[in-house]
């Protein structure tokens, strides 16, 4: 049975497609770069934008490290907020901490965006811990984020965490740690890069989400007691 929920932000808690790709727009636009199509800048959505500067537009480090500086110039005056909850969030957090979950968030993003966000939406509370990436960038990649999390819990096993998400950068973030982790593709993923990603599971909402949950924790106990039980013959 997991003991901890892990959440992503971007396109599994809050669609944030606005906000992110208007301050990317911003960015670009700096280096003289005009990129009128929004939907172009939806690659930045969920990976850590250093990298994506970088690849998608052939930045030098110093150029990438000055385009998120121009990204958050705008994006803790406006961007931040031009992002709204997807349904039942606020829901299924109430009823998964009704029920004994552990939960926190694990974003890519800053840490103190997560909380402005969370403190925006009035969801902060729900959450036991929330854990970000560093402003400076040493801890950016889902990864390094995931086991910031697990050490400040104090809950070393991944066994006991699942984590939900919308990419294959939460899938591949959450097997580099050795934690399972639910797809979700209501986001800016799709259901074939999560398969192919290796996720546990696939489902089109959070009320999906909790239901998988529960037949999964009601399979391990099941389990569990099977195996209690054979023991018990043998004895």
């Amino acid at each position: 049975m997991k003991k901890v929920i892990l959440f992503d932000l971007d396109g599994t808690i809050i669609d944030s497609q606005e906000g992110v790709t208007k301050c990317v727009q911003y960015a670009l636009e700096h280096f003289g770069i005009v990129e009128q199509d929004l939907e172009k800048l939806r690659v930045f959505i969920g990976p850590p934008l250093r990298g994506q500067f970088r690849k998608i537009y052939g930045m030098s480090e110093a150029q990438a490290e000055q385009a998120v500086k121009k990204y958050r110039e705008r994006y803790v005056v406006k961007g931040m907020y031009e992002c709204r909850l997807y349904p039942y969030v606020r829901e299924i957090l109430q009823h998964l901490r009704e029920k004994g979950y552990i939960l926190a968030l694990a974003s890519s993003k800053t840490e103190s965006a997560c909380v402005g966000i969370l403190e925006y939406f009035g969801i902060k509370s729900l959450f036991d811990l929330i854990g970000g990436a560093t402003e400076d960038g040493r801890i950016s990649q889902k990864a390094e984020v995931l086991q910031m999390v697990m050490e400040r819990l104090a809950l070393p096993d991944a066994a006991d965490y699942l984590l939900i998400g919308d990419t294959r950068f939460d899938a591949l973030g959450a097997k580099a740690v050795g934690m399972d982790c639910l797809g979700v593709t209501y986001g800016f993923g799709t259901h074939t890069e999560l398969d192919q990603a290796g996720v546990v599971g696939i489902c089109g909402s959070l009320p999906e989400a909790e239901q998988f949950l529960e037949r999964w924790d009601s399979s391990v106990l099941a389990e569990k007691a099977g195996t209690k039980e054979r023991l018990t013959q043998a004895d």
